[in-house]
């Protein structure tokens, strides 16, 4: 599927990167944010930006955001029932 989105050219130059780069940068920010928010899973996320699942979780690092979807308490709960 294919989306349009209309923005100012000035949005690329003061990212200082190509469209391109723009589009890759947008794609992995909504994915992980999307994921973050656990609306999708890391799979899904992954097919998002395109990349493989080690791959996403590689920039999950990047954008410092947990791998682990669970919370201290329910993996506590996990380990020690």
């Amino acid at each position: 599927m294919q989306l349009v989105l209309d923005l100012p050219e000035t949005a690329f130059s003061s990212l200082r990167v190509s469209p391109a780069e723009y589009l890759d940068e947008m794609r992995r920010a909504a994915a992980v944010k999307w994921y973050e928010m656990r609306r999708i899973s890391q799979g899904k996320a992954a097919e998002v930006c395109g990349v493989s699942r080690a791959d996403f979780i590689r920039i999950l690092g990047e954008y410092r955001v947990s791998v682990l979807q669970d919370d201290p308490a329910s993996l506590a709960a996990e380990v020690h029932p």
